[in-house]
C-alpha cells in the first residue's frame, strides 16, 4: 500500500468529512502491518492537520482554482506532498515521486500532482513570503480562533498560537501508592530514558523524548501513567481529605479520577460519571491497570435528578466540557472541526453543569472547576457569572507559582513550563 495514499485517505475523513483525527487514525492505521509504516503515516496525518492553514494557503496559490469536492482525496494528497517538502527530511525527489505514485486510482491526477509539487519546489520562497503577509496562513489557525485569542490575550495571543503548533512533550504521573518520583526517575534512567522532575507538580515527570508506554518501567502494573502536568494539578488542588466522598463529573478518560485516588487512599468513596459509555469504559480500564477502585456511572452531569441519590459530596471535581483550545497541540484537528457557534453552546452547558454540581456539594465542601481552555468566556467569566448569582459560594484563592492569577481562578496559557493550557477555580460552599 502506498503510504502517502493511505495518509491522504485518512486526512480526507478529517478535512472532508469532519471526523476526528483520532477516530480516522484508529480506522486507517490497522490496515498497515509494519509499525514503522504506521508511525510514518501517523506523522504525515498529524503534520498536515497541524500545519493545515499554512499548507492550504500555499496549495490555493499553486492550484489557482479549488478541486471538486469528489476529488478531496487528491487535495489531501497534495497537502501530504507539500508537508513533506516543507517539514520532513524526505528527499524532495522521493517525496514527489511517491506522492505521484499514489494517484494510480485516478490517472488524470498524476500530471497535476507532479506539476504542483515541482512548482512548489521552484516557487517556495515566494510562497512563504506571501504566507507571511496573510494572517491566517502566517499564524496557521482559522481567523475566528486568531480573533478570539487576540481579544482575550492581546499581548500573548501569538505566543499561544505558536505553542499550539508545537508537538507536546510527554509527561508522566507517578503513582504515589506504589513508588516515589525520585525512585521512578532512577528506574527510567536504568532503562536509558531521560526525564526531569516538574517543579510545580510533585507527581510529574517530563521526558526528554517520548517513548511507547510499553517501554515505561511498571506501566502495565500501574506504577505510572501518561498525563500532562497541568492536568495533574487537579488532584492537588482538590485536596480530598480522608473520609471524603468525592464526585468526579465528566470523568473520562479517567486520569484525574485516578490521580485523586492515588493521592488520597483513605476516601470513603469516589463516584466517576460520564455521559459517554464508551469513554467511561476507558475510566474503568485505567483504574483496573492502576489497581484502584471507584464507582462509575453513565450519567448526564447536567441532570443529577436522573441519577443522584440523597448522598452529598465533600469534594467535587468538575472538568467541564470545553472548546479544548488549551490542548490544540495534542489535538490539532480542533482547529478544523471546532466552529464559532460551538462556544456559546459549550458555555451554556458549563453553566448548567456547574449549577447541578453545586446542589450536590455539602455545606463546607469544595468544588474545583477545570477546563482545558484558554478562553475567558469558558473560564473566569463563567465563574464570575456563577458567583454573581450563588450567594452561598465563596472563591478560594489558588496561591501558586504557575499560571496567571485572574479576577477569578488561575489560568495556564499553552506552552507555559511546556504545559497544556488549563484553567482552575476553587469554590467553597458556605456552612
Amino acid at each position: 500500500m502506498n503510504l502517502r495514499g493511505c495518509a491522504a485517505q485518512i486526512l480526507a475523513k478529517v478535512i472532508g468529512d469532519g471526523q476526528s483525527l483520532t477516530a480516522a487514525l484508529e480506522h486507517g492505521l490497522p490496515k498497515l502491518k509494519d509499525s514503522k509504516d504506521r508511525a510514518f503515516v501517523q506523522a504525515l496525518c498529524y503534520g498536515v492537520v497541524r500545519h493545515y492553514y499554512a499548507l492550504d494557503f500555499a496549495l490555493g496559490k499553486l492550484l489557482g482554482k479549488p478541486l471538486k469536492a469528489k476529488d478531496a482525496d487528491i487535495k489531501t494528497l497534495l497537502l501530504v506532498g507539500l508537508y513533506q517538502l516543507q517539514h520532513m527530511r524526505v528527499k524532495p525527489h522521493a517525496a514527489v515521486s511517491e506522492t505521484v505514485a499514489a494517484t494510480s486510482h485516478k490517472p488524470w491526477a498524476r500530471g497535476l500532482v507532479n506539476g504542483i509539487l515541482r512548482q512548489y519546489l521552484r516557487d517556495a520562497d515566494n510562497l512563504l513570503q506571501a504566507a507571511d503577509r496573510d494572517q491566517q496562513a502566517r499564524l496557521n489557525h482559522p481567523q475566528w480562533i486568531i480573533d478570539a485569542l487576540c481579544r482575550d490575550w492581546p499581548e500573548r495571543h501569538e505566543k499561544i498560537l505558536h505553542a499550539n503548533d508545537q508537538a507536546a512533550p510527554m509527561f508522566l504521573r507517578v503513582n504515589q501508592r506504589q513508588t516515589s518520583r525520585e525512585t521512578y526517575l532512577d528506574q527510567l534512567a536504568a532503562q536509558g530514558i531521560a526525564g526531569q522532575p516538574v517543579d510545580c507538580c510533585d507527581t510529574a515527570i517530563r521526558l526528554d523524548q517520548a517513548v511507547a508506554v510499553e517501554q515505561l518501567p511498571g506501566f502495565s502494573d500501574g506504577r505510572v501513567s501518561v498525563q500532562d502536568s497541568a492536568a495533574q494539578l487537579a488532584a492537588e488542588l482538590l485536596d480530598a481529605q480522608a473520609g471524603d466522598w468525592v464526585l468526579d463529573m465528566c470523568a473520562a478518560p479517567g486520569g484525574k479520577t485516578a490521580a485523586i485516588l492515588e493521592r488520597q487512599p483513605a476516601l470513603t468513596g469516589l463516584m466517576a460519571i460520564d455521559v459517554d459509555a464508551q469513554r467511561l469504559q476507558r475510566v474503568e480500564e485505567n483504574l483496573a491497570r492502576l489497581h484502584l477502585q471507584a464507582e462509575t456511572l453513565v450519567a448526564d452531569a447536567g441532570n443529577p435528578a436522573d441519577w443522584a441519590d440523597p448522598r452529598r459530596f465533600q469534594r467535587i471535581l468538575l472538568d467541564a466540557p470545553c472548546s479544548g483550545f488549551g490542548v490544540i497541540r495534542r489535538h490539532p484537528d480542533i482547529k478544523l472541526l471546532r466552529r464559532p457557534d460551538d462556544i456559546a453552546v459549550l458555555q451554556a452547558t458549563q453553566a448548567k453543569i456547574l449549577q447541578a454540581a453545586w446542589q450536590l456539594l455539602t455545606p463546607g465542601g469544595v468544588l474545583l472547576y477545570a477546563t482545558c481552555s484558554v478562553l475567558k468566556v469558558e473560564n473566569e467569566q463563567q465563574i464570575a457569572a456563577f458567583l454573581a448569582t450563588q450567594t452561598d459560594a465563596e472563591e478560594l484563592t489558588i496561591d501558586a507559582h504557575w499560571g496567571l492569577a485572574r479576577p477569578h481562578g488561575r489560568q495556564i496559557l499553552t506552552g507555559e513550563r511546556q504545559m497544556d493550557g488549563f484553567y482552575y477555580a476553587k469554590l467553597r460552599k458556605a456552612v
